[in-house]
C-alpha cells in the first residue's frame, strides 16, 4: 500500500479513553486509512514519531472564532498551535448571522468585531463564505439566540418578545439549521437575553427538535442562582427534545466557591433521564465584556481591550482607577466599550468540574482581544500537561478522550474525535514529556510548547518552529452529518 502520509511508530491515544499503543498511521487524500504496523507500505511524506504521542485533532468545544474562521492561517495559529482541528463557533448567544446590523452591535456581540462583520443575513451565506474561502480548521456553527434577537426586536430587547417575535426568530433558526447549522445557543446571562424567559426560548428552540438540533447555553446565572440555572437549562432541554450542553460550567463568585460538590450532583442525576453534557475551561478566572454594574471589590479585573483607552489593554483596573483618582466603576464607564478578566473562581472547583465524566474542554477564548485571557492560546496543552501530566488529575487518555471522542459524540461530528481506519485525518503530533502551555496572564499570546505537528483532513496546518502552513483544508461540519 501507498500513502500520502505515514506516521511512523507513534504512540496513539486513539480518543476512545482506551490504553494508549504503538502504532503506524497512514493518511491518504483526508481519510485515515491504516493503524498498525505499515512497515511494508510506503509514502509521499513519512514522519518518524518515535518518543511521541498521535491524537485525533483536538476539538474546541466552545469558541467566538465566527470571524476568526474567515480570516486565513494567521488568524487561527492561537488554536491550530495547540493541536485544534475544529473549533465550535456561536456560543453563549452569540453568532455573525443571520443578521445585518448598521451600527455597532451591542455587548457582547461586539466581542466579535463592528457592524461591518455582520453582513451575512442567513446561515447559508456565511456557510458559503466558508467554502468560497475556506478555514484552516473545521468550523461546527450555532445559532446565537441575542443574534436573533437584536434582529427580530429591532434592538428593543429589555422585555420579552412577543409571540409574533419569538415565531420570527424560530423561523430563522429553522432555516439556518436547514442550511448546514448545527444548533442553537443563548446567554441568558448577557442583558440582550436576561428579559428572555424560559418559555420564549422554548418556542424558539422548538425549531431544535425536527432538525434533531442540539442546545447550548451561556446560563442565566452561573453564581448564587446555579442551581436554579441548571433546572431552567434542563427544562428547556426535556421541553424541545434537544440534547444539552452547559456552556463553561463553574460556580462563580467568593460565596459559591465549592459549590461544585451541588451542582455536578445535580447534573448527574439529570443525565439518567435525558442527554447532558457540559464544557470547562481549565483556569480559574473567566473573560468578557467590561460590565460596570457586575463590578465587586472582591473580585479582580484585568483590562483585555477598549475601544476609547487601547493603552489600558493588558492593566488591571484597580490600577487604571488609581491612575486616573477615581472609582472602578467610574473607570469602567470611561473604558466603554471594553473587554475583560475576571478572576471569580476557585481553583478546586474548576479541577472537579473538569475531572468530571461528562465533561469537554472549550478555551472559550476571545480572538479579537488585544491582550487576550491565556486560554485563547493555552488551554489544550494547559490540560494535558499541567492537570495530566504534572498533577495527575486525570490519565493522558482521559485528557485526549475530553479533548476529542467525547466532544465528538456530543455533537455528532461524523468519523471525527477518534484515531481509526476511515475517519477524517484530524490528527495532532506532540511530545506528552513536554507539552505545556506557555501563555499566562502578562504574556497571554506566546505559542504553546510540544505541539509538534498538525493536520486538518490530512494536510499539514501547523508545525512547531515554522507556525502555520498556508493550507486551508477545514470544511463546515455539520451534526450527524
Amino acid at each position: 500500500m501507498r500513502c500520502d502520509l505515514i506516521i511512523r511508530d507513534a504512540t496513539v491515544f486513539d480518543g476512545t479513553g482506551k490504553p494508549r499503543f504503538q502504532a503506524d498511521i497512514g493518511v491518504t487524500g483526508d481519510r485515515i486509512v491504516a493503524v498498525g504496523d505499515l512497515s511494508a507500505s510506503t509514502a509521499d511524506r513519512e514522519v518518524i514519531a518515535t518518543g511521541k504521542a498521535i491524537a485525533p485533532g483536538f476539538i474546541d468545544a466552545h469558541t467566538h472564532d465566527d470571524r476568526a474562521v474567515l480570516c486565513g492561517p494567521a488568524c487561527m495559529l492561537c488554536k491550530m498551535s495547540q493541536g485544534v482541528t475544529t473549533v465550535v463557533v456561536g456560543n453563549c448567544g452569540i453568532s455573525l448571522s443571520p443578521v445585518r446590523m448598521k451600527s455597532r452591535p451591542v455587548p457582547p456581540l461586539d466581542l466579535l468585531g463592528d457592524e461591518s462583520w455582520f453582513a451575512f443575513d442567513s446561515f447559508g451565506e456565511y456557510a458559503d463564505r466558508l467554502a468560497r474561502d475556506p478555514s484552516p480548521v473545521n468550523t461546527y456553527a450555532l445559532i446565537g439566540h441575542m443574534s436573533l434577537r437584536v434582529e427580530a426586536m429591532n434592538g428593543d430587547t429589555q422585555r420579552a418578545a412577543t409571540d409574533k417575535e419569538a415565531e420570527h426568530m424560530r423561523q430563522r433558526l429553522a432555516a439556518a439549521l436547514a442550511e448546514g447549522a448545527s444548533g442553537f445557543s443563548t446567554g441568558l446571562y448577557y442583558p440582550p437575553n436576561g428579559m428572555a424567559p424560559t418559555q420564549e426560548v422554548i418556542a424558539v428552540a422548538e425549531a431544535l427538535r425536527k432538525a434533531g438540533g442540539i442546545y447550548v447555553t451561556h446560563m442565566r446565572d452561573e453564581a448564587n442562582d446555579v442551581m436554579l440555572s441548571i433546572e431552567e437549562t434542563l427544562k428547556i432541554g426535556r421541553d424541545t427534545g434537544s440534547p444539552v450542553v452547559i456552556s463553561h460550567h463553574k460556580c462563580a463568585m467568593p460565596e459559591n466557591f465549592g459549590r461544585s460538590a451541588e451542582t455536578l450532583p445535580a447534573i448527574d442525576r439529570a443525565s439518567l433521564r435525558q442527554k447532558v453534557d457540559f464544557d470547562v475551561y481549565p483556569y480559574p478566572a473567566g473573560s468578557t465584556v467590561l460590565m460596570p454594574f457586575r463590578l465587586r471589590p472582591d473580585v479582580k479585573v484585568q483590562l483585555t481591550w477598549s475601544v476609547p483607552h487601547p493603552e489600558m489593554a493588558g492593566k488591571m483596573l484597580s490600577d487604571i482607577a488609581r491612575g486616573w483618582n477615581t472609582s472602578e466603576k467610574d473607570a469602567a464607564e470611561r473604558l466603554l466599550p471594553a473587554g475583560a478578566i475576571y478572576f471569580q473562581m476557585e481553583e478546586d472547583d474548576v479541577q472537579k468540574i473538569m475531572a468530571h465524566r461528562l465533561s469537554m474542554i472549550g478555551s472559550d477564548g476571545l480572538p479579537h482581544d488585544s491582550y487576550p485571557h491565556p486560554r485563547l492560546w493555552g488551554t489544550f496543552p494547559r490540560v494535558l500537561g499541567h492537570y495530566a501530566r504534572d498533577l495527575g488529575l486525570f490519565s493522558l487518555e482521559t485528557a485526549v478522550h475530553k479533548m476529542t471522542g467525547h466532544t465528538a459524540e456530543v455533537f455528532g461530528m461524523t468519523d471525527r474525535g477518534v484515531i481509526k481506519a476511515g475517519a477524517c485525518a484530524d490528527l495532532v503530533l506532540f511530545d506528552p514529556a513536554t507539552v505545556k502551555d506557555a501563555s499566562t496572564y502578562d504574556a497571554p499570546t506566546k505559542v504553546s510548547e510540544g505541539i509538534v505537528e498538525t493536520w486538518v483532513n490530512g494536510r499539514s496546518t501547523y508545525a512547531y518552529g515554522k507556525g502555520a502552513t498556508a493550507e486551508r483544508a477545514g470544511r463546515l461540519v455539520t451534526r450527524n452529518k
